[in-house]
């Protein structure tokens, strides 16, 4: 089986060619200008292809010969600068990128998701797979994104993809890797004085990873499945961070009124190259709120075994 994986340089797309290394051979697909750190990928064969999810036709050559696609590249961004690109390329993309499967006939697609395209609502303190988009003041401009990202990958499966979606919450990687999910160490290492009040969704890197292969081999085509281990206060979380990389964790609860002045220091500190901060105004609402991603359907399917977080955390420290 040949498996075209786009955003293969990123945190999941790097993973997920480990991964699926055992049931094909790997395509990436990479923008011109990118290059690959094959490095990453442990003396994996890989095979390059170069493509941009704006570009049609390139996309329709890098497709030639493929069996499956992984979509896993995108764009995260919480800045309100950022909304039209977001669109370009998590909701635009997708749809070209689907369009061009269907015009070359290559039948199979995971997509990834986030749990930020399933939405959210303070009524709610439990969201699973069902939940329904309702517009929300806690839908950031990524989230918005990514919901519409997704409605073009179930319009595409009407018109005859196979499709599975996987949802991941925030996927736990190596301290090192600086850009993505990754960046919230920083915020303990950088000593920060204020946790949030509500939960973080949470999973382990390779376990997303693992996960993902093991959904294809069951083929559980025209589902979607959130990739969640648990959720738990970011007061717990933090202070775990802080034990395995021997830093001082927040003590201080944030209140809500604080927000706009915190968010106002992380802009501030961010432009000026001094923080890493991945709370903003929004950001910081959304994570005052006690929210679980239940991962029942995974569980139930595939009975998986999560990570231990402790586990996950001094995997993620060493280099």
């Amino acid at each position: 089986m040949n498996i075209l994986i786009t955003g293969i340089t990123g945190l999941f797309g790097t993973q997920l060619a480990k991964e699926f290394t055992s049931l094909g051979k790997i395509f990436g697909l990479l923008r011109p200008e990118q290059s690959l750190d094959y490095t990453k990928f442990e003396n994996q064969s890989i095979t390059l292809r170069e493509g941009e999810l704006e570009d049609f036709d390139a996309l329709c050559d890098s497709l030639e010969g493929i069996d499956l696609v992984i979509h896993s590249a995108g764009l995260v961004s919480f800045s309100s600068d950022q909304k039209e690109n977001l669109l370009a390329v998590n909701t635009e993309g997708t749809k070209n990128l689907v369009n061009a499967m269907l015009s070359k006939g290559v039948k199979k697609l995971v997509h990834v998701s986030s749990v930020a395209a399933i939405g959210r609502s303070a009524e709610f303190s439990t969201i699973d797979e069902d939940f329904k988009w309702v517009e929300s003041p806690l839908n950031t401009g990524y989230a918005v994104s990514k919901y519409l990202g997704e409605l073009e990958v179930w319009r595409a499966a009407q018109e005859g993809l196979d499709v599975i979606v996987v949802n991941p919450s925030i996927l736990l990687g190596k301290a090192n890797y600086v850009k993505s999910s990754s960046a919230i160490y920083s915020y303990v290492i950088e000593e920060n004085p204020f946790y949030p009040t509500g939960d973080l969704n949470y999973i382990d890197l390779r376990d997303a990873a693992l996960i993902t292969r093991q959904l294809v081999q069951k083929e559980q085509w025209g589902e979607r499945f959130i990739l969640n281990s648990n959720a738990i206060s970011y007061q717990e979380f933090f202070q775990q961070v802080a034990d395995v990389f021997g830093e001082k964790a927040p003590s201080l609860p944030l209140k809500d009124w604080m927000i706009w002045m915190g968010s106002l220091w992380a802009w501030f500190g961010t432009k000026i190259g001094i923080s890493k901060s991945p709370l903003n105004r929004q950001t910081a609402l959304l994570a005052q709120q006690n929210i679980t991603f239940s991962n029942q359907k995974i569980q139930q399917l595939l009975g998986f075994k999560f990570t231990p977080l402790r586990e996950t955390l001094e995997w993620a420290k060493n280099p």
